[in-house]
């Protein structure tokens, strides 16, 4: 810990950027300070927490000139929990910010402006949250806490509420500490996982101990109060089952542009805000323009969020992904919606197969991928080596894996024609985002 911080110095700072996780940037002495709650165009005063050798952290003390974008957060936990960062920024400006990192990450990784920004794709700002992990915790003077996690923290926010959470969802919190304080070991319930469908809403109670027999009665007495399914889960996400063996989760959306309903799982994963998924879906089929006779490679498919829509289209598609419980359910969503016969699904550990050795890969015509925050760069590789498809869409959830993966197909002769945000987790730094390339050369 460096002097001011051991100090606990308090300076003046003028904020002039956020960073991805949602904290002010500025600088003090030429050095990048970054202050939790402030917002660009503010000066501040901060209290130093921590210095390292190439940046400063530090806590917001004072608003000394506010951004005329400062608003009131409507949560009493905001800046406790860490599952909202930019509350106090209005909803139009975090939409503007968070098109200013995506643009930041393209132009700085590889050099890269496309040659149209796509309008962001927006929703509802609170009560768009269908899925959440819910910590569990035991806590002297506090008693049993359930709810997220708190900022930069591995303990449990003391809350009662939470407004971007689904109005099923909610009110399930202060319901879930009575349930799990009256259970017979409440120290070995770690969390519980809940989800919000256009069939059932479910939690998913993690235990580390055996459930006596009152405990399962009481959980079964919970799923009748609370119009919910309850699952226990024993051990890995594979152990969730219901509480009753007759009475499973029926968990779906719709995808009403396609005619498609796609089912799923209780530990699956799936995007929690319904809304922006359904309009991300119907851009990605847009810039895709899957047709009649076309060959797609949809990698890191998952139930078939991408793949089924495409095959709508009239185009047959291969489906590539790494955990084989979504390979088996992507298969079912395909038969279930009448497309098995143009869809093939496949397990496949992307960051480690050769493509080429797939069967059906070297034939796609187009490329979609849908890939985890770490990107998928030796997919990529391939794909502008080998594969060389005339067309690819790439869904990222982290605009700096993106733009690292942008970089190489533009490397292999693949221009950037459109990229754009959506933004799926309102009041917070996370960015979803999309971008067409078009092969125009030989790499």
């Amino acid at each position: 810990m460096g002097a001011k911080a051991a100090n606990g110095a308090v300076v003046e700072v003028r904020i002039d950027d956020l960073d991805h996780e949602g904290r002010g940037v500025g600088r003090v002495d030429d050095k990048v300070v970054f202050v939790d709650g402030a917002l660009p165009g503010e000066r501040v005063s901060c209290r130093y927490i921590k210095e390292g050798r190439h940046y400063d952290q530090a806590r917001l003390e004072a608003v000394l000139e506010a951004s005329p974008d400062r608003t009131a957060p409507p949560c009493p936990v905001f800046g406790i929990c860490g599952g909202c960062s930019l509350q106090h920024l209005v909803p139009k400006a975090q939409v503007a910010a968070k098109e200013r990192m995506l643009a930041e990450n393209l132009l700085r990784t590889g050099g890269l402006r496309p040659d149209q920004w796509l309008a962001p794709i927006d929703g509802p700002q609170w009560a768009y949250r269908a899925k959440g992990r819910l910590s569990v915790r035991s806590v002297r003077n506090k008693g049993l806490l359930v709810g997220f996690r708190e900022r930069a923290s591995s303990y449990v926010t003391q809350m009662d509420a939470c407004p971007v959470l689904s109005p099923r969802l909610e009110p399930l919190i202060p319901a879930l500490k009575e349930l799990v304080a009256g259970l017979s070991r409440p120290d070995r319930i770690p969390q519980a996982e809940v989800a919000d469908t256009e069939g059932d809403a479910v939690v998913v109670i993690r235990h580390l101990t055996e459930l006596t027999s009152e405990d399962r009665d009481r959980l079964r007495a919970f799923q009748a109060e609370q119009g919910v399914v309850v699952e226990t889960q024993s051990k890995g996400p594979e152990t969730a089952a219901p509480i009753h063996s007759d009475r499973p989760a029926d968990l779906h959306y719709g995808l009403s542009e396609f005619g498609v309903t796609l089912r799923f799982g209780s530990t699956d994963f799936i995007q929690v805000n319904a809304g922006v998924n359904r309009q991300l879906v119907s851009r990605a089929i847009a810039l895709l323009e899957p047709e009649e006779g076309e060959r797609v490679l949809d990698l890191f498919c998952g139930i078939g969020n991408f793949s089924l829509p495409a095959a709508v289209r009239g185009a047959t598609v291969l489906g590539l992904e790494g955990e084989a419980a979504l390979v088996a359910r992507a298969v079912a969503n395909a038969e279930e919606n009448g497309v098995a016969e143009r869809t093939r699904f496949a397990t496949a550990d992307l960051g480690e197969v050769r493509l080429t050795d797939l069967p059906g890969t070297r034939e796609c015509d187009k490329v979609l991928l849908d890939p985890p925050r770490s990107g998928a760069v030796e997919a990529v590789k391939q794909i502008a080596e080998d594969l060389r498809p005339h067309r690819v869409v790439y869904v990222s959830c982290n605009p700096a894996t993106l733009a690292r993966d942008a970089a190489v197909l533009a490397h292999g002769g693949y221009r950037l024609k459109e990229a754009g945000i959506a933004n799926m987790f309102p009041h917070t730094a996370h960015v979803e985002s999309m971008a067409r390339f078009e092969l125009e050369q030989a790499g």
